[in-house]
C-alpha cells in the first residue's frame, strides 16, 4: 500500500484529521500526520489562520520539511487546506514523490517551487465550487498545467468539509472524496509496484 505524509489544515491536527488518516490506515496505507502547530488546535478557521500567520508560514513549511526528513523518499504528499503548502513544497523540491493529494486547497506552481510540476507525479485535488478559501481558480490552473491531474469540484461553499470533528463536515461529499482518494492511492501503489 501507499505511504502518505498528510499535513493538517489551519485549525490544527483535529480529531477529524486523525479520523481521515485512520480510515486510510484501515485500508492498509501507512499514514503519517505530523503536527505543524505543536499541539494547538482552534475552534474556528480565522483563529487557526491567525496562528499560522503569527507562527510564520516559513516556520510551518520548515516543520513540514523536517517531518519528511525522517521518512523514505517515495511518499505520497497530502494536505488539507494549509497543509497543501508543505505538501506542495515537498512534491516540487524533494525527489521521489509518488503523488500528491490535496483537500480544500491548491498552491500555484511558482509559489513554493520553480513553476514546474515533477514529470510523472500524479495529482488529485478536491474542493467545493463556491469555497472562498478553496483556491478554485488555482485548482483549475493546475488541472491545465499538470499532465493527468484529477481535479474534483463539489457543489457547495464549505471549506473543511472532510473533517468529521467540525461543523463544516459534509458526510456525503466527504465519503465521495474518501472513495476517490482510495482509488488514487491504489493506482499509485499499483504503478509503484511495477
Amino acid at each position: 500500500m501507499a505511504e502518505v505524509l498528510f499535513f493538517h489544515h489551519a485549525r490544527g491536527l483535529t480529531p477529524g484529521v486523525h479520523s481521515f488518516a485512520d480510515r486510510l490506515r484501515a485500508e492498509g496505507h501507512v499514514v503519517h500526520t505530523p503536527d505543524l502547530y505543536e499541539g494547538r488546535t482552534f475552534d474556528d478557521l480565522d483563529a487557526g489562520v491567525a496562528h499560522a500567520r503569527e507562527t510564520g508560514f516559513a516556520t510551518v513549511l520548515e516543520r513540514g520539511r523536517q517531518a519528511a526528513e525522517e521518512l523514505p523518499d517515495r511518499l505520497v504528499y497530502a494536505g488539507a487546506s494549509l497543509g497543501v503548502m508543505p505538501a506542495t513544497l515537498l512534491v516540487q523540491n524533494r525527489p521521489g514523490a509518488l503523488g500528491a493529494l490535496f483537500l480544500h486547497g491548491a498552491v500555484p506552481l511558482d509559489e513554493l517551487g520553480d513553476g514546474t510540476w515533477p514529470a510523472g507525479v500524479p495529482l488529485q485535488i478536491h474542493t467545493m465550487e463556491e469555497d472562498d478559501w478553496g483556491d478554485v481558480d488555482v485548482a483549475r490552473e493546475l488541472a491545465e498545467k499538470v499532465d493527468g491531474a484529477e481535479v474534483f469540484f463539489y457543489p457547495g461553499d464549505r471549506h473543511l468539509f472532510t473533517d468529521d470533528s467540525i461543523e463544516e463536515f459534509d458526510p456525503q461529499t466527504a465519503a465521495l472524496v474518501f472513495e476517490r482518494s482510495l482509488d488514487f492511492l491504489a493506482r499509485i501503489d499499483a504503478d509503484d509496484r511495477r
